[in-house]
């Protein structure tokens, strides 16, 4: 077990740095840089912009150096904790992000841990009840879900709540948008969470119920579940015991993948929400080509994936003892 940990664990660093550079060349491959793209800007407005200040702006934040240069520069600041200045908002990118990380986490945590326990009992249920009318129902609400963007969602929730004389949109109410951190603003962040969480997480509750229910059924017409029941083992044990904990890898696979999705699935939706996180923050950085900003907050979403997979890996061989990669078991 400790021998797989620490395996995964130097894969999971290797990728993290490889995704490192992957973000940030990204970043450089449209034409230009934030400079050229401040100059176009004074030009649509009918402005003009010296040539000497623009190139004493890319000398000034290193855009005139190579491609490898600025990433190590980068990636050396990265490990001190600067993550790079945000030219558009003109401040540092950890200032940038703050609390939109935070908000973003909360979010995206509430979001996973909902979806999963959401859709495992519901799985469970309706592979063990098939064709009952709680079954039908489940996997009706399962393909609307998965059908409907989450966007439109959003607005048809949006118009309904309006209509209903309720406050929509955003994470605070008008008094706590600008005030400091207390429990009263916890609470007020805790009343707006379930509308954005609904939204984000209905298409990736329905998929994962599909995935639960059609794994179960699958484990259930096996030879060993059969000959159980022919010996009398009680079917609730019978079940959990056996059937769900084999129909739970798939699902528990899915982690690393869930993590990013919800993040930057949700950029539509958060955009529609009007919602201050950093999926329109990134959004924003890549039209202005705020690199550092961007690629900042790419390379947080590859982190996302790779620790989501490491996360997976883990789970999965607490889950099922079959999974062992050890030198001796092999």
């Amino acid at each position: 077990m400790s021998s797989y940990f620490f395996r995964r664990l130097a894969y999971m660093l290797v990728i993290v740095w490889l995704t490192s550079i992957a973000s940030f060349l990204i970043i450089q491959l449209p034409a230009g840089d934030f400079v050229t793209n401040l100059a176009t800007q004074y030009a649509r407005s009918g402005r003009d912009i010296d040539q000497a200040k623009l190139d004493n702006l890319r000398r000034q934040f290193g855009l005139d150096r190579p491609v490898y240069v600025q990433y190590f520069h980068w990636a050396a600041n990265v490990l001190q904790g600067d993550w790079g200045w945000s030219f558009r908002l003109r401040q540092p990118v950890v200032d940038a992000v703050g609390d939109r990380a935070g908000l973003t986490a909360a979010i995206t945590l509430s979001t996973l841990l909902i979806t999963y326990v959401v859709a495992i009992p519901i799985g469970i249920y309706s592979a063990t009840h098939q064709y009952s009318i709680a079954d039908y129902f489940a996997m009706f609400v399962g393909f609307l879900g998965m059908a409907m963007p989450g966007f439109m969602l959003a607005l048809i929730l949006m118009y309904g709540f309006l209509n209903a004389g309720l406050s929509v949109g955003g994470l605070f109410s008008p008094d706590y948008m600008r005030a400091e951190w207390s429990l009263d603003k916890v609470i007020d962040l805790l009343k707006h969470l379930p509308l954005p969480i609904l939204i984000i997480g209905l298409s990736g509750t329905a998929d994962l119920t599909r995935i639960m229910r059609a794994t179960l059924l699958d484990e259930l017409g096996k030879q060993y579940v059969i000959t159980a029941r022919a010996k009398g083992l009680y079917e609730t044990k019978l079940i959990f015991k056996y059937p769900v904990r084999v129909a739970l890898n798939p699902i528990i696979s899915t982690i690393g993948f869930e993590l990013p999705y919800i993040v930057s699935g949700g950029v539509i939706v958060e955009m529609v929400l009007n919602l201050p996180t950093t999926g329109p923050l990134l959004y924003s950085s890549l039209l202005t080509e705020d690199m550092f900003l961007a690629s900042s907050i790419l390379f947080f979403l590859c982190f996302l994936t790779v620790v989501g997979m490491f996360i997976s890996d883990m789970v999965l061989v607490l889950v099922d003892p079959r999974i062992r990669f050890t030198g001796r078991e092999a």
